[in-house]
């Protein structure tokens, strides 16, 4: 099949570039030791899992059904995480984990005694983070994501195995990620030398052009080696960075006080962090002399990609390719307007695209009532 006998709007993603970070993350691991595991709440496109399964250690959630496609459709080892565990959730949570990872002491506290049958963890909050966004922010005041105090801690020490530590957020510095790893250490070293585990969560953009690899692998195996614990890694962009793009066909083409192009396709339905943060999308080469706001179908007045280059004028038919769309877009797709939901496609290593999931009226309704 080929691109253009595939109807719009559709994701496609590319097995070549997913293969090319995944060598990237069994390179780390096998010069840090340390252990990846997919963080589902980012990509979750599980007939993609075949290229990916051979480099990463497993998955990790962030509730029971992420936790479930991941020890059904992934395999191998599976951590279990959730914000808050309800009554009817707990017992099947732990008959799929191999770890279960708790977000305050008073969830370890109600749970433990139905979880003993597997390693349990808690989410320490560092107090520190990279993003910047608050609204993505771990370490925002008042944040309900992990454990503050560390005597606190120290007093449930002995009733767990590990800690799990997110606090980056695309995070393209190593020298940052350092120095606030040492802040962490020196912290925290009492608690973490008397695990097994730790995991430092997700946000470190290693598979990134010029991202020094071997500086990450040499600071993840010195911690690793200074406490004595596994280090388990988390990457969720990182993983699929690059590797996906979303295809729409342009509409209509009209002039009010600016061009614009009206595609097949909608921010808040297929890419809604663009519109949760307030970011543009990305489109190649986005160079020429003919300017364009790029507009989705729905009527939300302000579903716009954003303002982009073309060398040629815009015309009803054209293909437009949005680039890195697999992050937080197929896990977060939804049915606003009954916009079409694209199709899901991979271009395999030897070229040919195949078609792994269409989306239809039935589809939409069926997720109605």
């Amino acid at each position: 099949m080929t691109d253009a006998a595939i109807p719009t709007p559709y994701y496609l993603i590319d097995a070549a570039a997913l293969r090319a970070n995944m060598e990237k993350v069994k390179r780390l691991c096998d010069l840090s030791g340390a252990k990846a595991l997919l963080a589902l709440k980012c990509f979750a496109t599980w007939s993609a899992f075949d290229h990916m399964r051979g480099s990463m250690a497993g998955t990790t959630s962030s509730s029971l059904y992420e936790l479930r496609l991941g020890r059904e459709k992934f395999g191998k080892e599976t951590h279990a995480y959730s914000v808050a565990w309800s009554e009817d959730e707990i017992d099947e949570a732990v008959s799929l984990a191999d770890k279960i990872i708790f977000n305050t002491i008073g969830q370890l506290e109600r749970f433990e005694s139905r979880a003993q049958s597997i390693q349990r963890g808690l989410r320490l909050n560092p107090g520190i983070s990279t993003s910047g966004f608050d609204l993505a922010d771990p370490a925002r005041p008042f944040s309900r994501l992990g454990e503050w105090d560390s005597e606190k801690i120290a007093a449930v020490i002995d009733r767990i195995s590990g800690f799990m530590i997110h606090y980056n957020c695309e995070n393209e510095d190593f020298d940052l990620f350092d120095r606030q790893l040492t802040d962490i250490e020196n912290r925290f070293g009492n608690l973490l030398s008397q695990v097994e585990w730790v995991s430092l969560g997700g946000g470190i953009h290693f598979t990134g052009e010029g991202y020094p690899l071997e500086r990450l692998a040499a600071r993840l195996a010195a911690f690793a080696d200074r406490f004595g614990v596994q280090v388990y890694l988390e990457p969720g962009e990182a993983s699929i960075t690059r590797t996906t793009t979303l295809e729409l066909t342009v509409l209509d083409i009209l002039d009010n006080g600016k061009q614009l192009a009206i595609v097949d396709s909608s921010i808040e339905a297929h890419m809604l962090d663009l519109l949760i943060y307030r970011l543009p999308a990305k489109i190649a080469p986005d160079t020429g002399a003919h300017r364009y706001m790029v507009c989705g179908k729905s009527c939300l007045a302000g579903d716009i990609f954003g303002e982009f280059a073309f060398p040629e004028p815009l015309k009803v038919g054209d293909r437009i390719s949005v680039q890195d769309a697999a992050g937080y877009t197929m896990v977060k797709k939804n049915w606003f307007n009954g916009v079409a939901m694209p199709s899901i496609c991979i271009r395999e290593t030897d070229g040919t695209i195949r078609s792994v999931r269409t989306f239809g009226y039935a589809d939409y309704e069926s997720s109605l009532s």
